[in-house]
């Protein structure tokens, strides 16, 4: 059997919605600025006006990056960073440009440098009233209470240059916006200005780190569960003991009474081709899933919904784990 490709983890979870049965499947994904790709060595300059340390958090999260269990980005020790960032010319500089990156970067061995500048929290309160219903001695009333909505607004300029080439990799305003509520009744309080800037800086770290960095993204397939032939009794049990097994995470079981059933059809049924499709996108071997969902959709005469979505996803899945991988192995 053939094992499953590097990058690729196995079905996780076999899903009931409905009647149909559906498979999870994790498919790797590249990151979403390829052009970071090549610059897994970082360093942080100081943020300007960074009155939330959302340099520091970018920093954090881009060290806990992981794929299969290893570190996808490395970030130039801290003492070494400071010393050199301790100049009054780098200090607080916010936005660098890329000739300063490139000399920094340099001197401090890193293949990108993030820089950027934070615009003032800003914070507004909504007052209003809510109904409630009150009841006692088995009389009910309505009163007023007085509620409260506070919005919170956070946003950052944020330049990622690539020191070998002085090009921008990535430049962006990144905006986080939050509403809170509260009445009077409530147990709950409303955070403060700053509470409320360390939770969207937080959000605007994660988010940042998603776009640099290849991930995994979990995908719903649904299996084929009536025939599309006039089954015997035999064939229709080999069907249904198929799925059993694969709801049981036995794909090498499954296989084998899918490929009965497809040899007692004279490999004219399109249910267990497709069925095996799916085996082979859970194992992580795309390639050879494409190879059976083509060859259902060679037998079917009018479209068939599972196995159209099927073509279109399997070639949309080949292409960016290559990418992904591509990414990766820079």
């Amino acid at each position: 059997m053939n094992k499953p490709l590097l990058f690729t983890a196995l079905t996780i979870t076999f899903l009931f919605s409905g009647c149909a049965q559906k498979v999870q499947v994790k498919a790797l994904e590249p990151a979403e600025i390829n052009g970071a790709a090549a610059t897994k060595v970082i360093a942080m300059s100081p943020f300007k006006n960074d009155h939330i340390r959302l340099a520091d958090k970018i920093e954090t999260t881009l060290s806990k990056q992981r794929i299969d269990g290893k570190a996808y980005f490395t970030l130039v020790n801290r003492s070494d960073k400071k010393a050199l960032l301790g100049e009054q010319r780098f200090q607080n500089s916010g936005l660098i440009d890329p000739s300063t990156a490139v000399e920094v970067g340099n001197i401090l061995g890193a293949q990108a440098i993030i820089s950027g500048s934070l615009n003032p929290t800003t914070i507004h309160d909504d007052h209003y009233y809510k109904t409630r219903r009150k009841c006692k001695d088995n009389k009910c009333w309505d009163v007023k209470v007085s509620c409260k909505q506070r919005t919170i607004g956070l946003s950052a300029q944020i330049r990622m240059i690539n020191v070998s080439t002085a090009k921008i990799i990535y430049a962006d305003t990144v905006s986080r916006q939050q509403n809170w509520s509260r009445c009077s009744d409530d147990q709950k309080t409303l955070p403060s200005k700053q509470a409320g800037a360390q939770h969207l800086a937080n959000s605007i770290a994660n988010s940042f780190a998603y776009k640099l960095t290849p991930h995994y993204r979990n995908i719903t397939v649904v299996l084929l569960e009536e025939p599309d032939l006039e089954y015997s009794d035999l064939q229709e049990k080999l069907l249904e003991n198929s799925l059993l097994y694969i709801e049981q995470g036995r794909y090498d079981k499954a296989e084998k009474l899918l490929r009965r059933l497809l040899e007692s059809t004279n490999s004219q049924s399109y249910v267990p081709l497709y069925n095996i499709g799916v085996i082979y996108e859970a194992r992580g071997n795309f390639a050879e899933a494409q190879h059976y969902y083509s060859a259902a959709d060679e037998l079917t005469i009018e479209p068939v919904e599972e196995i159209n979505h099927a073509i279109n996803r399997i070639q949309r899945l080949i292409e960016k784990e290559k990418l992904a991988k591509e990414q990766i192995a820079r």
